[in-house]
C-alpha cells in the first residue's frame, strides 16, 4: 500500500487517481500528524510526502518516520513546488528520503519512480522477512543443539551412575561413549569385550538392521577375574524426527541367575527321572494290586464260601452237643461272613478306575434303579424316601449308583429306632463350584442334597467319616466295614466334585454334593437319541 501525505485535497486526488489507474492500493493523510498515526497502525511499501505543510512540514514527518523501528525502512519520495533549491533537496535526502521530485513533475517519470521504489520496498520487506525467518530458524536450531547436548550430557551422567556396563553408538554402530564399568571388560573405548559365541559387534549390526530394541544373552570375559560371565545386552535406539540418532547399549549381569537356573534345570531333570522311576514302581504296584483284587475276588472268596458252607453243615446237620464247640462254629460263620463283606467292599472301593467314560446321565433314572435294587431293604426298615428334581449331568453311571446306594444304606443303617426313617433327596443347578453357591437355572454345576432324620453324629468327626475303615459306632450295634463313605468320597473325587456333611446327634445328617454338569475330561462322550 502507498501513503500520500499532502495538505491540499486537489494534489491528493490527482496523485491517487494516477496510482489507482495502475492498480496500486492507496491511502491518504492530509497532515503530518495524521500520517504518523496511520503509519503506526498500518504497513506501507512507499510514502509520497509533500514538503510544504502547515504545523509539521515534510522534513519533520520524515525524521519522525525514520525514528520508528516499524517504519524506518519505508522509502519516502518528497514532492515540492516551492522548495526547489539545492539546500532543500539536500535536506530531503538527509532527513530520510530516497528521492526529491519538484513540481511540476512528469507523471510518467513519477510513475516509473514509484514502481521502482515500490518494487524495491517489497523486495526489501521480503528479504527482511526471510532474514527474520532464518534468524528464528538458526535460534531454534541452536536451542535444539543445546538441548540435545544437555540431553547427551544427562544421558552420560545417567549411564555413569548405573551399576551396569553402558555405552552409546552412533547410528552406524561406531562406539561414541562408554561408562567406567566398560573398562572392567574391555581395555579401550573402541575395543568390544571378548565374548563366547555371538560377538557384541554382531549384536549391534543385527539391532541396526531391525531398527527396534533388541536384547541378547551374551557371555563376556571379566578382565579382573579372567572368567566369562553371563550378561543380558539391551540395545535401544534413540529417535529424533523419525531418524535414529544413536543406540544405547546396557549389559546386565545375570550370571548368578543363570547359574541358579541351570542348577534348577538340572535338579528338575533329576527329579523328573526320580518321578519317572516312581511312576514305574507305582505302575508295578498297581499291577500287583490288580492281581491281588483278582485273587481276592476268586481265590479268597472260594475258601470263604467253603468255610461258611461246611460250618453251617456242621451246625445244622451234626449239631454238636458241646455248647462251647457250637459257639466256636457260630463265631467262625460270623467271622467268615464279615470277611466276605470286607472283601466285597474292598473290591467295590478298588473298582473305581480312572479310565472309564463319562456319559450324559439322568440322575432320577439312576435313583429309581437304586431304589428298585434296595426295595427289600427299604421295606424291611419302613423307610420313606422323598425325591425332588434331578437334572441330567455327565457321570460314570455305575459309580453314581454306588454313591447313592451307599448314602441311602448309610441313612437306613443309622436311622432312629423309635422314629420313621425318612430320607430326602433333591438337586438343583448352581453357577459356581461351591457348596453355598446360589441356585442358577443354567449353571455349570449341580448340587445334590441327601438328608435324613437319623441318629447323627458329633461334627468334630466330620473329617474322619470319609476315611477308609473309620467307624464312629460300635461294630456290635451297627454292621458295616467303614468303607461305604470312603467309596462315596472316591466317586466324588473321580467326578471332579465336592462333598461335605452337616450333622447333629439325634437330629439327623445332611450330605451336600457338588458335581460338574459337563466334565472337561477327554474321556467324556456325547450320546444322541436313537
Amino acid at each position: 500500500m502507498i501513503l500520500i501525505v499532502d495538505d491540499k485535497p486537489e494534489n491528493i486526488f490527482a496523485l491517487k487517481s494516477l496510482l489507482s489507474i495502475h492498480n496500486f492500493e492507496v491511502d491518504t493523510a492530509s497532515s503530518g500528524e495524521e500520517a504518523l498515526k496511520k503509519i503506526l497502525k498500518n504497513s506501507y511499501a512507499l510514502i509520497i510526502l509533500d514538503v510544504q505543510m502547515p504545523e509539521m512540514d515534510g522534513f519533520e514527518v520524515a525524521e519522525a518516520i525514520s525514528g520508528y523501528s516499524k517504519s524506518k525502512d519505508i522509502p519516502i519520495i518528497f514532492l515540492s513546488a516551492v522548495n526547489t533549491h539545492k539546500k532543500f533537496i539536500t535536506k530531503g535526502y538527509t532527513s530520510g528520503g530516497i528521492d526529491y521530485v519538484t513540481k511540476p513533475f512528469d507523471p510518467d517519470i513519477l510513475l516509473l519512480k514509484v514502481k521502482t521504489f515500490y518494487r524495491l520496498s517489497e523486495q526489501t520487506r521480503q528479504l527482511n522477512a526471510m532474514e527474520r525467518s532464518l534468524r528464528e530458524e538458526i535460534e531454534q536450531k541452536n536451542k535444539a543443539e543445546q538441548l540435545l547436548q544437555e540431553n547427551v550430557e544427562e544421558l552420560k551422567s545417567i549411564l555413569e551412575s548405573i551399576p551396569q556396563i553402558a555405552f552409546t553408538t552412533r547410528a552406524d554402530g561406531s562406539v561414541e561413549y562408554v561408562n567406567q564399568h566398560w573398562y572392567s571388560y574391555s581395555s579401550g573405548k573402541n575395543i568390544f569385550p571378548i565374548t563366547e559365541g555371538l560377538s557384541i559387534q554382531a549384536c549391534i549390526e543385527q539391532a541396526i538392521g531391525t531398527t527396534v530394541q533388541q536384547q541378547y544373552e551374551v557371555t563376556i570375559r571379566s578382565l579382573m577375574e579372567g572368567i566369562f560371565r553371563f550378561h543380558m545386552l539391551h540395545l535401544t535406539p534413540v529417535w529424533k524426527d523419525g531418524i535414529i540418532l544413536k543406540w544405547v547399549g546396557i549389559f546386565t549381569d545375570i550370571h548368578e541367575q543363570k547359574m541358579a537356573s541351570q542348577l534348577l534345570e538340572k535338579r528338575v531333570e533329576e527329579r523328573t527321572l526320580q518321578l519317572r522311576s516312581m511312576n514305574l514302581r507305582l505302575e508295578e504296584s498297581n499291577r500287583e494290586l490288580q492281581q491281588f483284587a483278582f485273587i481276592a475276588s476268586h481265590d479268597l472268596q472260594e475258601p470263604l464260601r467253603k468255610i461258611q458252607t461246611f460250618s453251617n453243615i456242621v451246625l445244622t446237620k451234626h449239631r454238636p452237643e458241646d455248647e462251647k464247640a457250637r459257639s466256636f462254629l457260630e463265631k467262625i460263620v460270623l467271622s467268615a461272613e464279615r470277611l466276605r463283606k470286607l472283601v466285597a467292599s474292598l473290591l467295590d472301593y478298588s473298582s473305581i478306575r480312572q479310565d472309564e467314560v463319562f456319559v450324559p446321565t439322568d440322575l432320577k433314572i439312576v435313583l429309581h434303579d437304586v431304589l428298585n435294587d434296595m426295595e427289600l431293604k427299604i421295606k424291611s426298615s419302613n423307610a420313606q424316601i422323598y425325591l425332588g428334581d434331578m437334572p441330567e449331568i455327565e457321570t460314570l453311571p455305575f459309580q453314581i449308583r454306588q454313591m447313592f446306594q451307599n448314602l441311602i444304606s448309610n441313612s437306613i443303617k443309622f436311622s432312629q429306632e423309635c422314629a420313621t426313617c425318612e430320607i430326602y433327596i433333591h438337586a438343583e443347578r448352581i453357577a459356581v463350584k461351591s457348596i453355598d453357591a446360589p441356585a442358577a437355572a443354567d449353571g455349570d454345576y449341580c448340587r445334590i442334597v441327601v438328608r435324613d432324620a437319623g441318629i447323627g453324629f458329633n461334627e468334630k468327626y466330620k473329617d474322619k467319616i470319609f476315611e477308609i475303615f473309620q467307624r464312629l459306632n460300635p461294630r456290635g450295634i451297627y454292621e458295616g466295614m467303614g468303607i461305604g463313605l470312603s467309596i462315596v468320597k472316591k466317586v466324588i473325587d473321580r467326578h471332579n466334585g465336592l462333598i461335605t456333611v452337616k450333622s447333629q446327634e439325634n437330629i439327623g445328617t445332611e450330605f451336600t454334593i457338588v458335581l460338574p454338569v459337563r466334565q472337561t475330561s477327554a474321556t467324556t462322550v456325547i450320546t444322541t437319541p436313537a
